[in-house]
Parts: structure tokens; C-alpha cells; sequence
């Protein structure tokens, strides 16, 4: 086993950063996420993914709405293993760094070598602001938030600052806009790092009507169709979305919601806006997609992803209108 298979075995240490006046929905919605996915990958019988720490330079601070924090760990000295350190945003117009925990904080982070896959530094709203006084972020595409993006541009000049994304990414550095988007960012990361149906209940246990991206705000196939809070078909579109190529059928799917098969389409007509067995063609072609933008051959991507046949796949394709075809997408991998 080589040392980039060892690393991806480990759980990710993520640090998340605060100092005083830190915004709670900043750190505490990403937090959630995290931990959400890994509640789902125990219940799964697999290991957790993240180790959630929270770090300061006092071991006690005051959030952004006044609630207390104790028992913050001090800033890591040393590094085992992937980790991620997040930086949040604070209140104000303008982020001061007159402050003495500010200046250890960014002493701290001047210190550190974020490289991919290794020590990755993860932003939410202002947190580039402290990243860019810090000199991570010198040749490099971020954002922030929009009160933010003059702030950001005067103070890191070689910055490509990106404005109106919801997230940029530009490994090892991953910046949000703010607030809420930071809950976007890491469920994009859950995504990448443990699959998009994983990524999806976890959006699902939170609410999050519409998971946004780095570029559009189209849905995820895997999130598509799933606004609504409807829990038998929830746990039905969980279980297609965790083995598309399994050998589902309407009284299948019906047999997980412990109903009739006519009351499962009823309830996904009424509730999903789609037939139970499109929904599922739809989620075949996405895992299809994203096995042939791994490597995959168009035969192989049709077996895996549930498809009969390289027909099959094909018919689908154009069924949903996109663009190209299969073999194309396969040619780009």
C-alpha cells in the first residue's frame, strides 16, 4: 500500500479556528455536516471520515451571539496525518488584526505549509480575509464574502479574488462566500471525499432544499427530486441512491417504504414531481457519468451503474438530454 492509499485511510483532522466574536453559523453548520457524516457512515458499518476539533488562541472565547466557549484546544503544534484547518468569519464592517489573539493566529498560520491531500486550508466568509493577512493566499483563487471582496483584493493583491461563487476551489485552499455556504462547501467536500449519496443524505438530514456548486446552482442528481420531507420516500430514494446498480423494481422499492406499489408511485409523483422508475434511470446515468469520468469504459459504466446493456445506457443518455454521448464522455477521461 503506497502513502497516498494510507492517507486516504485515515480520518481528516478538521480544526476549525476561532477567535473572538467568531460566527457561530460559520463553524457550527459545516461542524454539523461533518457530523452528520459520520453518524451516517457508522450506521453504514464503515469508519468515521472526520475528527472535529476546535482551536483557538485562549482556551475560552465568546461567539458571535454571546454564547461562551470553553475548553478550546490551543493551535496544533504538529500534524499526523490529512488535516483540514478551517478559518470562519467575524462581524464588522472590516476584519481588524490588532488584536493580540488575531496576531498569534496569523503568526500560527504563517508557520504552516498547506499542501493537498496533506494540510488544507478551508475558508467561510471573512476566514479569507485572516488566510490572505496570513500570505495563504498569494497565487491563488478565493472568495468571501461580497461585503468582503474590496477588503480582500487590498490586502492580498496576487489573490485572484472570485466574486457572486457560492465556493471556489483552488486545492489546497477551499474559500466560501459565507454563512450559509460554508454548509455548500463542505457537503461538496463530503461528496468528493465519501460519494455523492452519502453527501445527499447528509444535505437531506440538514433541510438543505438545494445543495449550490463552485460554478451553477443545478442540483446533484443524488439531491435532485428530494425537496420534500416525506420520510418513507426519503428512506426509498436513500436506499436507490446507495446501490443504483442494484436490481430495483416498483414493488421493491415499495417493499423499503412498506407500501403498495401504487401508493409509491402516487407518493413519488406527488411528492418528488417524478416516476419512481425515472428517478431511478436518472441516478443509473449520473453514476454512469462518473464512471466514465473516471476511466471507465462505456460497457463498464453501463454494468456498474445498473444498465442492461451499452444500449441501454445510451438511450438514457438522450432520453435526458445530454449533451454528446457516452463514448465521448468516455474519450475525455
Amino acid at each position: 500500500m503506497d502513502l497516498q492509499q494510507q492517507q486516504q485511510q485515515k480520518p481528516i483532522r478538521v480544526v476549525f479556528v476561532l477567535l473572538p466574536g467568531s460566527l457561530v453559523l460559520d463553524w457550527a453548520g459545516p461542524a454539523e455536516a461533518l457530523r452528520i457524516a459520520n453518524q451516517r457512515l457508522r450506521a453504514a458499518g464503515q469508519p468515521e471520515r472526520f475528527e472535529i476539533e476546535f482551536a483557538s488562541p485562549r482556551p475560552t472565547s465568546i461567539g458571535s451571539v454571546g454564547v461562551a466557549l470553553a475548553r478550546l484546544a490551543p493551535l496544533p503544534a504538529q500534524w499526523h496525518g490529512p488535516a483540514w484547518v478551517v478559518l470562519v468569519g467575524l462581524p464588522g464592517d472590516t476584519i481588524p488584526i490588532d488584536n493580540a489573539e488575531t496576531q498569534e493566529l496569523l503568526h500560527w498560520l504563517r508557520g504552516q505549509r498547506f499542501e493537498r491531500g496533506r494540510l488544507e486550508l478551508v475558508t467561510v466568509c471573512a476566514g479569507a480575509l485572516l488566510a490572505a493577512h496570513a500570505g495563504a493566499l498569494s497565487g491563488r483563487r478565493a472568495t468571501t464574502h461580497h461585503h468582503h471582496l474590496d477588503e480582500l483584493r487590498a490586502v492580498e493583491p496576487r489573490c485572484e479574488v472570485v466574486a457572486n461563487r457560492v465556493f471556489v476551489i483552488d486545492p489546497p485552499v477551499y474559500s466560501s462566500a459565507g454563512v450559509t455556504t460554508g454548509i455548500d462547501l463542505v457537503l461538496h467536500r463530503i461528496a468528493d471525499l465519501c460519494g455523492e449519496a452519502l453527501a445527499a443524505q447528509v444535505a437531506q438530514t440538514m433541510v438543505v432544499a438545494q445543495r449550490r456548486g463552485p460554478h451553477d446552482p443545478e442540483l446533484s442528481p443524488f439531491l435532485a427530486y428530494r425537496n420534500h420531507l416525506h420520510a418513507a420516500l426519503h428512506r426509498v430514494q436513500d436506499a436507490v441512491s446507495e446501490q443504483p446498480q442494484a436490481d430495483w423494481s416498483v414493488p421493491r422499492m415499495a417493499e423499503v417504504a412498506h407500501t403498495s406499489a401504487r401508493h409509491l408511485t402516487r407518493l413519488f409523483v406527488e411528492h418528488a414531481g417524478v416516476a419512481p422508475l425515472a428517478y431511478l434511470r436518472r441516478l443509473r446515468l449520473a453514476a454512469a457519468q462518473l464512471a466514465l469520468a473516471s476511466g471507465a469504459s462505456v460497457t463498464r459504466a453501463a454494468e456498474i451503474s445498473g444498465f442492461g446493456s451499452d444500449t441501454q445506457l445510451r438511450r438514457a443518455w438522450h432520453q435526458f438530454g445530454l449533451p454528446g454521448s457516452p463514448s465521448a464522455s468516455a474519450s475525455k477521461a
